[in-house]
Parts: C-alpha cells; structure tokens; sequence
C-alpha cells in the first residue's frame, strides 16, 4: 500500500507548474519583445514573469522542507497577482486593450501582498516533522 502524499505536494506540484509555466511565458515574451518594435509593456511583462519563476520553484520546495505557516497564502497572491499584471500588459501590448479597468494596479497589490505575506511567514518557520 502506498504511504498517504505529503500534506504539501498539492502546493509543490502547483507551485512547479507555474513556475514552469511561467518561465515558458517569461522567455516567449522576452523573446517577442527582442524581435520586434513592440510596446514597453511586452517587455515589463516578460521580465516580471522571468523574476518570479524561480520564486515558485523556491516556494515549493520550502513545502516540502520546513513549516511556514503562510507559505499557501503567498503562493496563491503571488500567483493571481502575476496573472493580473502580466496579463493585463500581454493583453495590451497584443491585443490594443487591457484585461479590465484596473487589471494592473490590482494585480500588482495582489503582488505586494504577496511579498509582504512570505516575510511574515518568515517569523515563524519549524522543521518538518517526519
């Protein structure tokens, strides 16, 4: 019988895949930005999705090694805030609109608490029990 999955390997699984997906995103863009004349959003977007794919490759393999007790929390916010703010740019800079009025600025307040939440985390970090 197989021994029951880690409480954290839903949050290192996603925490993967978007890191992948997001660095996947970071270099398409960077490189759609190289070749072309485009806006400064293509550009601003790609280096903010390039920043953070390591971010979730690091958050989920924290997970897995210690106990922090915000560490979903700030998965989460980063991850709706980086697909506010880079989506709403991308949207913009290929299709001539945004997202929705305020997509942006809302995206990057999910970002920023985000941020702020993995320092509070910090606090407070145990070992993981086996």
């Amino acid at each position: 019988m197989a021994p029951p999955p880690e409480p954290t390997a839903g949050l290192l699984k996603f925490c993967l895949a978007i890191s992948g997906l997001t660095g996947v995103f970071g270099v398409v863009s960077l490189a759609l930005a190289a070749h072309s004349d485009g806006s400064a959003s293509l550009g601003t977007a790609a280096r903010m999705l390039m920043f953070h794919a390591p971010v979730f490759l690091g958050i989920g393999v924290l997970a897995q090694l210690r106990k922090v007790l915000l560490l979903p929390v700030t998965a989460l916010f980063l991850f709706v805030g980086l697909t506010l703010f880079c989506g709403d740019l991308l949207s913009r800079a290929f299709l001539g609109s945004g997202l929705f009025p305020m997509a942006a600025p809302i995206g990057g307040m999910f970002l920023i608490v985000g941020w702020i939440s993995l320092a509070l985390g910090a606090l407070k970090i145990v070992p993981r029990q086996p």
